[in-house]
């Protein structure tokens, strides 16, 4: 039995863009096939984090699982939708990489082609690892990787505005308080609240707290909660509480209008800790309220560690090697403070992780009650769903429909792609 996770954090996005396979991906040299070269004790290894090139922290941590397993690793890094789509090619050509770190909602992708290995058949327990960060990679009830840790959504505060507004961040209980708050930030002169309502993949990312937090269901997009949830982000703009720009705003221009010290609140993620920690103004973190109390779910981001299938199964024991080598609590704390603070999928790691970074606990909490974009078994209906919601998103802030209209489009549109 082995300990599960670790996080490793790649630095941008989370929450990237799940693509299916368009055009195949030129892929650097020496990709895999079949698992690599075992006469020369290659390993092979692909991963979303091309800013970690060779030299870097993350590359010499995957090194060494190669030196602790006996081999050598060959990493190959590519951008998260590129990863996808060359996966998805390498299971039409038998050419998979022995092991690939892949965003969370492409596991029942790759998963439905029939490119990976359950976790059981592999020999690994995944018993460790929280239910609802694990959630996303089980398909039909089997385990096909294990989270190698976790980030998520919560709402940032600049306490310099909150005081001088007269706003107490730990009296957001609910949205009616948030809502209050915001209208105090903005009748002291400042700005209230920014976050990303991209056309992509982000947009529905950053929308899916307040659409669960309504109470609302992915599969039932014009429910009369999801159409609350979009009548809040409308009625910010229109009271002036959120600038226009959050129509277009990617989750990196988002952080960028909330560094320049405006803003009372930004919505954003677990990867911008440290560049808080370094902002201009004392900053804060409350986690993203419910509708009528309690804590928002808030969608998982990061990557699952997959096992694909290989015509030589002898090689699978230095795979499981390497993999446990990158799932131990001691590891997973390494990636952690590393990759600026991904969460780990076992309590056991995430109270190693909050003996020594206290300040991460409400992050811990987020992630505890986080929720798999692909949950429920969704699986790879759910990007037949995000796009249409994002579309919703984009048609309602934008004034050229309402919250209900928008949302009854997107559930007919969603319902056609289901077939």
């Amino acid at each position: 039995m082995i300990s599960l996770s670790t996080p490793v954090r790649a630095a941008g996005v989370l929450g990237a863009a799940l693509l299916v396979m368009t055009a195949p991906t030129a892929c650097s040299s020496n990709t895999g096939g079949s698992g690599g070269d075992q006469s020369d004790g290659t390993y092979t290894w692909w991963d979303p984090y091309p800013q970690h090139a060779k030299g870097s922290d993350w590359a010499k941590r995957v090194a060494a699982c190669g030196d602790e397993a006996g081999v050598t690793i060959e990493r190959t890094a590519y951008d998260t939708t590129a990863l996808t789509n060359q996966a998805l090619l390498a299971a039409q050509e038998g050419t998979a990489p022995d092991v690939i770190l892949i965003d969370n909602p492409a596991v029942s992708t790759l998963a439905d082609t029939g490119m990976l290995t359950t976790m059981d058949e592999f020999g690994l327990d995944t018993a460790g690892v929280d239910e609802n960060l694990l959630a996303a990679g089980v398909v039909d009830g089997k385990a096909y990787g294990i989270p190698i840790g976790a980030n998520t959504l919560g709402l940032y505060y600049n306490a310099d505005v909150l005081d001088d507004a007269g706003v107490d961040p730990a009296a957001i209980k609910d949205w009616d308080t948030l809502t209050a708050a915001l209208k105090k930030v903005t009748d002291a002169g400042h700005k209230g609240i920014t976050f990303a309502g991209t056309n992509t993949e982000e947009g529905s990312f950053q929308f899916l707290p307040w659409f669960w937090g309504a109470g609302a269901d992915l599969r039932d997009l014009d429910s009369a909660e999801a159409a609350t949830a979009l009548e809040l982000w409308t009625g910010w703009l229109d009271k002036g509480y959120a600038p226009n720009s959050v129509i277009n705003n990617s989750q990196n221009t988002t952080w960028e209008e909330f560094l320049t010290g405006d803003f009372g609140f930004g919505v954003n993620g677990t990867w911008q800790v440290n560049s808080a920690a370094e902002a201009d103004f004392r900053t804060g973190v409350v986690q993203i309220p419910g509708r009528d109390g309690g804590v928002a779910p808030t969608p998982t981001g990061g990557e699952f560690i997959t096992a694909p299938v290989q015509d030589d199964g002898s090689r699978y024991d230095v795979t499981q090697q390497i993999v446990e080598c990158m799932t131990t609590p001691e590891g997973m704390v390494e990636t952690a403070t590393t990759f600026a603070y991904y969460i780990p999928p076992t309590k056991a790691g995430q109270e190693q992780l909050l003996q020594e970074n206290a300040e991460l606990e409400p992050w811990v909490e987020a992630v505890r009650t986080a929720r798999g974009r692909t949950g429920d078994n969704l699986g790879t209906d759910y990007p037949k769903i995000s796009e249409p919601l994002w579309t919703a998103v984009q048609k309602a802030l934008s004034g050229s429909a309402s919250p209900a209209d928008a949302l009854r489009e997107a559930q007919a549109a969603a319902e056609d792609e289901a077939g």
